[in-house]
């Protein structure tokens, strides 16, 4: 029999029996295994997650019990148990929802997340008003995946533990963050599980919570009854359930890391092996800097493999490399350290998940100037979720004082950069790591005075293009397109800095130029082009800028945004015709 198909809301899954659960995970991990081979997506998180969220929904009552995913890249069952099969078992509507939980569609999710340590301290606000409102209602928080090293979760749970009253926290405990999990605390949620939840020292108890442990988090036979007696207490509690991650997929069993997130099946990773990325052009480099100089030290939140550190990397840089959890706001104020003390650290960190660190980049390391490199990774317009919007780096890191920006725009600037950053001891450092590979030969000889001025590519007149990073690129193909149209032979620029203005190259294109165009990866709004017409506010010169606009774009294609944020060769030139006209 297909249960599946039976299955439209958690009031009929209610309807199964308990010999019948077991049977209805292997339908959704199957189900799981197809949808993801198709599409892509978070396979270890949510093969391990089945067993759970079932029991979750056979013994709560959502939406008026209410649920609170950590990260959510675990949420796919949550999601088919909710009404949004369809979604996973029909290919016509695989796009129709995101990869985490969205209250725009469904009552059942109460928040947009994407970003890890957060369910604590958003069920405990949901638990706090619930008591002021005089409700009755369950709360459970759903984290694991290594959520628990990232501070938010430690102050969540620190708060959690003294409201004496019903705050459930479900802690799936999958031997796993990201990558491997590193940090004290993980010594003794491991001898919990060797000890079967009875090691006389216990993590959740020092708090206060009342604390329940199963040892096979994907036998429903297991759960629960544990679900069952906690539901409706009244005290703080905490569930500690031991899962596998990329459960029923024996590769990513083994592959944990590997096995977190899973490209389409027809997607040909073959053809971008051995091929030059900035992740082998980074990790080929620092480890080349280390063998020289014991000092250099890579430092990863818990991306490796998504900052190009593999674990080939991790082997040969042994003790100079520390992963340092899901921590960026310790990753920050721990480079400082170092560098304060003579190290030299290159932080790798992927742009959306820097927005943590605003407090830590402008307190603890600018501030106090110290000459530590931060990496930013996937700082772009991009097809994904909203949680992962990579265009507001630019932004939050350029107007932070003392903070030194760069965005190279070929490999040679890139690791002229980088050298430059790791060996000097006056500033921090921040480094937009370009998505393609762009060689340029002619930059030898790079010093710090040539980063601090941005470079005339090509002399014209009348127009003059600043294509900053990423879309260095683009403004090559606005210019033979602009002179195709209107015959203007426009000056071409590689900013290479975003947090400092060229005011002599600035103020000599007042003597022969109109127009200056600014092309950015990342939103306008605070970014680098604004800079820029600021400087010509009391002129006469016209300033265009082009980028992002300030929205979270959820899973928009690359072609409407494009089109809706005038990034085309085509779309750009029309606006600079319209504004010389004008």
């Amino acid at each position: 029999m297909n249960y599946l198909d039976n299955i439209n809301s958690p009031q009929d899954l209610k309807k199964l029996s308990m010999e019948q659960l077991p049977e209805l995970a292997a339908e959704i991990r199957r189900t799981l295994i197809d949808r993801i081979s198709a599409t892509g997506g978070h396979l270890g998180p949510n093969l391990g997650m089945v067993e759970a969220t079932i029991a979750l929904h056979y013994v709560f009552d959502s939406p008026k019990d209410k649920f609170v995913f950590d990260v959510s890249h675990q949420c796919y069952t949550h999601k088919i148990l909710t009404g949004r099969k369809d979604g996973f078992t029909d290919p016509a509507h695989f796009g129709d929802y995101s990869g985490y939980t969205n209250p725009d569609e469904s009552e059942h999710d109460l928040f947009m997340v994407g970003h890890t340590a957060t369910s604590v301290s958003l069920a405990t606000g949901l638990a706090k008003a619930r008591d002021l409102n005089g409700g009755k209602e369950n709360i459970v928080a759903i984290i694991g995946d290594g959520s628990m090293s990232g501070g938010e979760a430690f102050e969540g749970l620190n708060n959690a533990a003294v409201l004496n009253s019903n705050m459930i926290i479900l802690f799936n405990d999958n031997e796993m963050s990201i990558a491997e999990n590193f940090g004290g605390m993980y010594q003794n949620f491991a001898e919990l599980r060797r000890m079967k939840g009875k090691a006389e020292c216990n993590f959740f108890k020092s708090f206060g919570f009342d604390y329940y442990y199963v040892e096979d988090g994907n036998d429903t036979r297991q759960l629960v009854p544990v679900f069952q007696k906690v539901k409706d207490t009244t005290r703080p509690t905490v569930i500690h359930i031991h899962t596998l991650k990329g459960k029923g997929v024996e590769w990513a069993e083994k592959d944990k890391e590997g096995g977190h997130y899973a490209f389409p099946a027809g997607f040909d990773m073959a053809a971008f092996a051995g091929a030059e990325s900035y992740d082998s052009i980074t990790s080929e480099f620092l480890l080349k800097k280390m063998e020289k100089d014991p000092s250099v030290i890579a430092i990863s939140p818990a991306t490796a493999l998504q900052t190009g550190l593999p674990m080939d990397f991790r082997k040969k840089a042994g003790r100079q490399y520390i992963d340092v959890g899901i921590a960026e706001e310790h990753a920050v104020a721990f480079a400082s350290g170092l560098a304060k003390n003579g190290a030299k650290p290159v932080l790798l960190a992927i742009s959306s998940f820097m927005q943590r660190t605003y407090d830590q980049l402008m307190q603890d390391l600018a501030l106090n100037s110290s000459p530590a490199t931060i990496l930013v990774f996937l700082g772009n317009l991009s097809p994904g979720d909203a949680t992962h919007c990579g265009i507001f780096d630019i932004s939050m890191m350029s107007n932070i004082p003392g903070l030194v920006c760069l965005a190279p725009a070929t490999k040679e600037e890139y690791l002229a950069m980088l050298d430059w950053s790791i060996e000097q001891t006056s500033v921090p450092v921040v480094i937009r790591v370009p998505s393609a590979v762009v060689s340029c030969e002619n930059t030898a000889g790079l010093t710090e005075a040539d980063f601090y001025r941005y470079q005339t590519v090509e002399k014209g007149s009348r127009v003059a293009l600043m294509g900053l990073g990423n879309f260095f690129g683009l403004a090559g193909q606005v210019k033979e397109l602009l002179k195709e149209r209107t015959g203007i032979e426009a000056t071409v620029i590689n900013p290479r800095i975003y947090s400092a203005l060229d005011h002599e190259m600035l103020e000599s294109l007042k003597t022969d130029h109109r127009v200056v165009v600014t092309l950015e990866d990342g939103s306008v709004s605070g970014g680098f082009g604004e800079k820029i017409a600021r400087f010509y506010g009391n002129s006469d010169m016209r300033v265009l800028n082009f980028g992002g606009e300030k929205m979270f774009t959820d899973r928009m294609p690359m072609e409407e945004q494009y089109a809706r944020f005038h990034l085309t060769p085509e779309l750009i030139v029309e606006d600079i015709q319209r504004c010389m006209e004008g």
